[in-house]
């Protein structure tokens, strides 16, 4: 289990991270996400050691995080830090001995991660000759070619076309099903919801909200989204403790609402059928990306 507990750092005036804390487990894929400036680039740098916190530890598997356990970790940057004058197999190979692997070693990895992400035919091209598709599926090999004990990484999926997010998307879940904790970075919140188990929302370098996906969806205010056919788009705004969220052209006029505590949600549908036909009733659970403009905006 990779923690982080109590980060705290300062860049002069400016506060970074505040008593940032949370962890990502064996076996788990974590998405850490926020807006640009919340603290994520910054939190991930402290747990490679390339910035030194101000407070705080980095553990894995309940020991503080050195320089030889780093040096087992894969890393991404949100930066890409290849050589760009440097052949891609050659570069890979390379990096494999720097992490201490043999170079017969190295060489089978590279190969093994060169077919595995679609760049086989690559190895001998220099990087800069790549797209930058390509230039990002290398980036991914160089931190995985190591074998390593866990993944960091910096907006892997910026830049790439839905292949390749799919490519990437797989070998995360793989990396994770052999037991690596995985923590990535994206504004791409639909790709977090549907890959992530656990998600942290960073504001301001605080963490404001973290846990499961389906669990903080489900937190909050009760839901309801309700479409009622030939109905004006007023017909929910009288009712005691009801708010509209949102409406909807589509659907025959769907409207989210918010109950608050006590309100019965027959009393909705009684006010939905006296409106029109009601063509849809059923409890509503927000997107990660309205629960993330939410949480920002709270």
């Amino acid at each position: 289990m990779l923690e982080i507990a109590g980060l705290d750092k300062r860049f002069g005036a400016v506060t970074a991270l505040r008593e940032l804390s949370f962890t990502v487990g064996a076996g788990e894929i974590f998405g850490f996400v926020g807006s640009n400036g919340a603290g994520k680039s910054t939190t991930m740098r402290i747990v490679l050691g390339v910035l030194a916190a101000d407070a705080g530890v980095v553990r894995f598997d309940g020991a503080p995080v050195d320089f030889a356990l780093r040096r087992r970790f894969g890393y991404m940057p949100e930066e890409r830090g290849l050589y760009p004058k440097m052949r891609v197999g050659e570069q890979l190979t390379y990096l494999a001995e720097l992490h201490g692997m043999a170079r017969a070693e190295a060489t089978a990895e590279v190969a093994r991660w060169t077919e595995r992400l679609g760049i086989a035919d690559k190895r001998s091209q220099f990087l800069q000759a790549l797209s930058l598709g390509n230039q990002q599926r290398v980036q991914l090999a160089a931190a995985l070619v190591h074998r390593p004990i866990a993944l960091v990484l910096d907006e892997p999926f910026s830049g790439l076309d839905p292949v390749a997010v799919d490519v990437m998307s797989g070998v995360l879940r793989e990396q994770a099903e052999a037991g690596v904790p995985v923590m990535f970075s994206s504004h791409q919140l639909e790709l977090v919801q549907r890959l992530c188990d656990r998600v942290g929302i960073i504001v301001s370098g605080g963490m404001r909200a973290v846990g499961a996906v389906d669990e903080l969806r489900a937190r909050g205010e009760r839901r309801l989204a309700v479409s009622v056919s030939d109905a004006p788009a007023t017909w929910a705004q009288d009712i005691p403790g009801v708010r509209v969220l949102g409406s909807e052209t589509r659907d025959g006029g769907r409207l989210v609402l918010s109950l608050d505590e006590g309100v019965d949600d027959q009393l909705v549908l009684e006010r939905a059928l006296a409106a029109g036909p009601v063509r849809h009733f059923a409890s509503y659970r927000p997107s990660l990306s309205e629960l993330y403009r939410e949480v920002v905006a709270s």
